[in-house]
Formats: structure tokens, sequence, C-alpha cells
């Protein structure tokens, strides 16, 4: 088994990202080989997102470039993990003959049976995710990145927003216990870690469901007392779960980025209602503006969802109201994805795609410019930066606490002698809409 090549590959979100890297740990644990060139790969996984239709799509493209490796190279092994299976169960096994097996949400312990069996026909494992146990301290990882990692707080979600299918795919909300979550984050400190994420499908909601229940505030007051040179963020968080003592413990401890991850979805109360989000847009203002006013440094990053059905031009103009009213920091918008299982189908009337793209685009180009803006004034301020790589010409990219990774910008600096994965201070000397550039001082 030892001289068996693996090659991983992760789609999708932060969370799956975890999982990918659990799965390396327990495929290493096993005698398995990892190797980054997929060339020299015997077995191929893809662990997959089918959130919306373009993550459906590319993870099929991925799959199928995939499978080309095993009439080229060295593979002879395929599997296809998470989400996808999960969501198209044994429509997509019938479909995919070249895959070997599929392992759903809740079948992540099996992959090492998976990649070194030789049985036929192909598997197909679609446990019951809610029966899926939460990753602990118990659990070996193989990180993608040395000094960030994500560290998930809890699986599934409780919640029945019309448009999403994730509750269905990943169960209910199940939290970790807090002392898992802080020997975790111990670790990680001590391995090198400089900034812990804390993710789930709805962060704002950890504890509610342990017994004695707990919290992300008391969570992240724990967090914050431990010894070490280290930040903390957390995302994904919720409107109707952000309460006042949780923006009160993050203003208190300067190891919590001010960062603050709310998906707002519209700006329209009519659509919110039709998405399942049972909160107003005058709720959202007053919880941005509570925000501000405790944490007058704080940082917000949100979301919003485009083109869902029966949304008019006076809805979106709403949306676009609420975003220049507020202006976030950051901010995505995706258009609505369409599909028959979840219940957002059964609503009306459909928006053109063309339409709800050209939405997308003013959107966008809206917040380009709050964004430009809002770095604008950034200039001539100094901040920590956790410096993540090196550049050839001895310059670094890295990110200040209000660049979350992967999602947001970096900070170009300029200087010499530092090391990655150390924090340094930086004064900005130049914005763009995304970046930031400056000389360490």
């Amino acid at each position: 088994m030892g001289s068996l090549k693996l090659h991983l590959i992760s789609l999708g979100c932060p969370k799956n990202r975890v999982d990918s890297e659990i799965m390396l740990g327990r495929l290493m644990d096993g005698g398995v080989e990892i190797t980054l060139d997929p060339q020299e790969a015997e077995i191929i996984v893809v662990n997959t997102c089918s959130f919306i239709e373009s993550a459906i799509t590319e993870s099929i493209d991925t799959i199928l470039e995939a499978a080309r490796h095993k009439k080229t190279d060295q593979c002879r092994r395929l599997i296809v993990a998470g989400c996808l299976p999960e969501r198209f169960r044994e429509t997509l096994a019938q479909s995919l003959p070249e895959v070997d097996a599929f392992l759903g949400t809740g079948a992540y312990e099996d992959i090492l049976a998976a990649a070194t069996a030789t049985a036929e026909p192909s598997w197909c494992l679609l446990p019951d995710p809610n029966a899926r146990p939460l990753t602990g301290m118990e659990d070996h990882r193989i990180r993608s990145a040395p000094h960030t990692a994500y560290v998930k707080i809890a699986e599934g979600c409780d919640r029945h927003c019309t448009f999403c299918i994730i509750p269905r795919l990943r169960g209910g909300q199940k939290s970790r216990p807090m002392e898992s979550i802080r020997s975790e984050a111990e670790f990680l400190i001590a391995t090198g870690v400089k900034e812990l994420v804390l993710v789930a499908q709805e962060t704002t909601a950890y504890g509610a469901d342990l017994s004695p229940q707990t919290s992300l505030e008391k969570l992240l007051s724990h967090l914050a007392e431990l010894p070490g040179d280290f930040r903390v963020r957390f995302l994904y968080g919720h409107p109707e779960s952000m309460t006042e003592s949780l923006v009160q413990t993050v203003a208190r401890h300067s190891r919590l980025c001010r960062y603050f991850d709310i998906p707002a979805q519209h700006g329209s109360d009519r659509i919110l209602k039709k998405m399942g989000r049972h909160y107003s847009r005058e709720t959202l203002c007053r919880l941005f503006e509570k925000i501000r006013a405790i944490a007058p440094d704080a940082v917000l990053r949100t979301t919003f969802l485009v083109g869902f059905p029966g949304e008019t031009e006076e809805d979106f103009e709403l949306l676009c109201s609420l975003a220049e009213d507020v202006r976030f920091d950051h901010a995505g918008v995706f258009t609505y994805s369409d599909a028959e299982d979840i219940p957002s189908h059964r609503l009306g009337p459909r928006v053109p795609k063309t339409v709800a793209r050209k939405r997308r685009s003013r959107l966008m180009q809206m917040q380009a410019a709050l964004s430009f803006q809002k770095n604008q004034g950034h200039i001539n301020h100094v901040y920590p930066v956790l410096l993540e790589k090196k550049r050839a010409s001895g310059h670094f990219l890295g990110r200040t606490a209000f660049q979350a990774p992967e999602i947001d910008g970096i900070t170009r600096v300029a200087g010499r002698g530092f090391e990655t994965g150390s924090f340094v201070n930086v004064r900005i000397t130049k914005a763009g809409t995304y970046d930031l550039t400056g000389e360490a001082v």
C-alpha cells in the first residue's frame, strides 16, 4: 500500500477544504503517498461542491478531466466525494461510469477503504450526513497553508432558506464541543498557524444545539485568551444570530479580527420573505449601525443574491440602495441558481438570466466603486500584516485583519529581512479596488 500515490482536488468552500485536509490525513496515516502531480497519481480524489449551478458544472468538468488520467497516465482509481454525490446520489453514479467510488458527505471516514479497494462494481456510499461524527483533535490533517488554518466549529444547518440545498446535503446543525475546538486551536498555534478562521454553515449559531448551550462569543473569548502570536476571525454569520454581546466580544479582544461577514442577501422585504430570511431591511440597517457604533473600525462583508424568482426592478433598486446606504467594505454578488430540488424552484415569476446578469454587473460595479473609496481611506495608515508569501523580488504578499483569505484582496509589502508567517506593521502607500500596497515600518 505504501507505493500508492494519490492526488486530491478540493473544490468549493473552506468547509470543504477542511474535509479534504482530514481525508488526506487519513490517507497518509494509512500508508498512501500524497502527490501534487495528477500525472503520477495512481488514485485521484475529487472533493466536490454542488451548491449552485456553476459549482456543479465545475465539479463535473473536473471529474471528466481527472478521468482522462486513467487513459493517459498512471491513474487506475477515481473517487468522487462530497456534495455532488450527496445531492445526485445513484443518478450521478449511473451517468459517470469512469468513477470507481462515490462518497457522500457522511462517508468521508471511508476514504482509505475506497482508495485501496479493488472490488467491483463501483462503490456508492451515501450514509445519512446527520450520523457523521464531527471532526476533532484526534483527526490528522494535511493543511494546505502553513500559517492560516480553517477550523470547522459546526456542521450542517437548521435554517430553511428557499434557495439553499445545504441542510439536505450536510444535515442539521451540529456544534463541536468547545473544548475540542480549543484543543485544536492550541495544536494549530503550536505548529505555526498565525490566523485561525472559524467556519460553519452559520458560525453565529454555534453552541445553540449543545447541552448545556453555549455561544460563539464564549468560544471567541476562550480562544482570545490562548497564549501565542495569532489572530482569530470567523466567517459565515447570519443577521438573525448576530447578537450585540458577540459584537462587544469582538470589540473587546485585540486578537479577534473586527471583521463581520454577514450575508444580507437582499434589500427588499418582499424578496427576503420569499427567500425564507426572517428579517427586514430595517433590521439589517439597525444591525450594521449597531456594529459600527460598538466597533467604529469594524469591517463589514456581505453577499447579495440577484435574479431571485419574482425580483422586480423596484426590488433590485431597493437592494442597490441598501448597498449605497450601508457602504460595505466587501461584497460578493451572485445570480440566482435554480434547480428542481430547492423550494424556490416552485416560486415565480422567473427572472430572465440576461436580466439577472445585468443586475449583477451593475451591483458589482457599484460595490467596486465603494470598495475603492474605502481602500483609499487606508492610505498612510499603519496595520499589522500577516506575511504569507515571499516573491522572487524579495517583496511579500500578505493580509491585514480586514482581508479574509481567498475572498478579499491582498496587501503587497515592500521590505526585507522578514520571514513568512510573521506579523509586520505596514504603512499603506497605494490602494486599488481590492488590493493594497505598503512599506514595512
